[in-house]
């Protein structure tokens, strides 16, 4: 069997490409906010529900750019349950990031954590939509609110999720997404920030075109971050399917919880009421009472051409530029700790043939009792 990776990016067909490129040529517009780019930010503002959308050469410029538009300084409180950007992009600004644990169930940041670590010189929360499964938003804006700061969600899992019919990207003060290729939606590479004000619209804007306000006039120490017209375009065209691939992501996920269901020691998330998922991902958790730790069944898995990936392992706070900080020490970050040593996130994407999702399950079901 040919090799089944944990994701493969969705292409429309190439018929569909052409005539954008013809336009691309013609124009001779590659970046700098072209019509196409111009289009897709209109485009993702309506689809997202949010005012405003600027968008970026990829996901981690986007969220450095989202620290620097909101003027952060001095300790954030984030995750180390996340893709190590999140905390990366902190070190880039010179932030002190700060580690909280996460809810046990769906491994997102814990408002109760959060609360119980902030100190004089925390100034913000950067929370991480874990699988796209939304965050505690109402538990987290009252710890914000309380103590008056700043929530940045790092949204890179969260495409298209709604809370209550409510667009998850209208929460927090901006909202990150990452475009990349290996998310749901992507544009090769790409991300973008949801803002709620034209003013901050505007500063994002200056800030990732290194600080032009007009041809001739500089109003800061920007950088270079821009989407260039190709990458709009493949956003543009995967929008025009994105209901497919969210159709065929949610059959995908339906036949693992069917297959996988009643097998002991095996846990794997339920949909969350009122939320309209995505299914970025489908992560499962081998705990005690499966008879293979996480590691055994990931190369089982392995061997038979099946690459799944343990995300999120390691945590971010094992890592050398964070383990010594206090935050970083396994007992401040238990549940963390227990699903970075449980989680492997199976194949999911929307060519899977059904007949390997089945193949899977059978791999894992093969060495239980059920």
């Amino acid at each position: 069997m040919e090799k089944i990776l944990v994701t493969q990016p969705f292409l429309p067909p190439l018929e569909e490409v052409e005539p954008y490129l013809k336009q691309i040529w013609e124009n001779k517009w590659l970046t700098n906010k072209g019509p196409f780019h111009q289009e897709l930010e209109q485009k993702l503002a309506d689809y997202l529900d949010v005012e405003y959308i600027s968008l970026f050469s990829n996901g981690t410029l986007a969220l450095l750019i989202a620290l620097k538009a909101l003027n952060i300084k001095g300790e954030v409180i984030t995750t180390p349950y996340t893709f190590v950007a999140t905390s990366h992009t902190l070190l880039w600004n010179n932030l002190t990031p700060v580690f909280a644990d996460v809810d046990p169930v769906y491994g997102n940041l814990d408002p109760e954590a959060v609360e119980n670590a902030i100190t004089p010189n925390t100034t913000a929360i950067l929370p991480v939509h874990v699988y796209g499964n939304p965050c505690d938003v109402k538990g987290l804006q009252e710890v914000a609110d309380k103590h008056n700061l700043k929530i940045i969600y790092d949204a890179a899992h969260a495409f298209g999720v709604k809370v209550n019919e409510k667009s998850i990207m209208q929460y927090g003060d901006l909202s990150v997404m990452s475009f990349h290729a290996t998310k749901l939606f992507n544009t090769f590479e790409g991300g973008a920030i949801a803002c709620h004000t034209e003013e901050m619209k505007t500063k994002i804007d200056h800030l990732k075109n290194f600080g032009f306000d007009g041809e001739t006039t500089i109003i800061g120490t920007g950088i270079n971050a821009k989407m260039n017209e190709f990458s709009a375009v493949m956003g543009l065209l995967q929008l025009n399917h994105f209901k497919e691939i969210l159709h065929k992501r949610q059959t995908i996920a339906e036949r693992y919880r069917k297959n996988l269901k009643g097998i002991s020691g095996l846990r794997f998330l339920y949909e969350m009421a009122g939320v309209d998922h995505n299914n970025a991902y489908f992560p499962v958790f081998l705990e005690k009472n499966y008879p293979l730790d996480r590691d055994t069944l990931y190369q089982k898995l392995k061997d038979q051409n099946i690459y799944g990936r343990r995300y999120f392992y390691p945590l971010i706070s094992w890592l050398d530029s964070y383990q010594n900080r206090p935050s970083s020490h396994a007992s401040n970050l238990p549940e963390a700790e227990k699903l970075a040593s449980q989680v492997i996130c199976l194949p999911i994407y929307p060519d899977l043939d059904l007949e390997i999702v089945d193949f899977v399950c059978d791999i894992i079901a093969s060495h239980t009792n059920r």
